[in-house]
């Protein structure tokens, strides 16, 4: 089993999880402007992804932009992975490539703890990544705890890159904001995105 065999069912009856819905987690957070160079890049991007569409055209060309320019803001500085295995905890299922984590730490080499967002890409559907989304969650959450780095929320995000949910993790609680927000509205998807590492 892996990350990729989680549903919402799964992870709420394999993983003991509460899955929450239907209120809007991040209306508060403030956009951060994306720079004319992410703008460009994406407006460059937009008609070129929508005529090839696949998984990987999307993570390279929209959904990577978008968290390059996360980790260029991000103060003090963050490590940001990319297809990486994440193999926390094997006899839960927790185990498999994660498209993008986001640390708390400048060590790029090796993932390093607090892990505080993963990021799931999806060719169109969503929903299809949230059980997925959210059991790597879990997994960063309990890849804190045996590094000494305990952090409560742990983030979440599913994207196909033209549309991002959010998720929060908290405990035994995972919440799914009810907004999606279309990457046009970039500079709210970059507030949201940045957020944990703004604390």
């Amino acid at each position: 089993m892996a990350y990729s065999d989680f549903t919402l069912m799964r992870v709420k009856e394999e993983l003991g999880l509460v899955v929450m819905e239907g209120k809007s987690l991040f209306e508060a957070i403030a956009p951060i402007q994306a720079s004319s160079h992410l703008r460009e890049t994406l407006k460059r991007s937009e008609s070129f992804v929508t005529l090839v569409n696949t998984e990987k055209v999307r993570s390279e060309f929209l959904i990577a932009p978008v968290l390059g320019e996360v980790k260029a803001q991000a103060k003090p500085s963050i490590s940001l992975f990319s297809g990486t295995e994440f193999n926390v905890d094997l006899a839960q299922g927790l185990q498999g490539c994660c498209d993008f984590i986001l640390s708390k730490s400048s060590e790029q080499v090796d993932i390093t703890a607090p892990v505080v967002t993963v990021v799931e890409a999806k060719n169109e559907s969503i929903w299809s990544g949230l059980g997925q989304c959210i059991a790597e969650m879990v997994a960063a959450q309990i890849f804190n705890q045996r590094c000494g780095q305990p952090i409560d929320p742990i983030y979440g995000v599913v994207t196909t890159g033209s549309l991002w949910r959010f998720l929060i993790l908290e405990g035994q609680t995972a919440h799914i904001d009810q907004p999606e927000y279309f990457i046009g509205n970039v500079d709210k998807i970059l507030g949201i995105l940045m957020m944990p590492f703004s604390q």
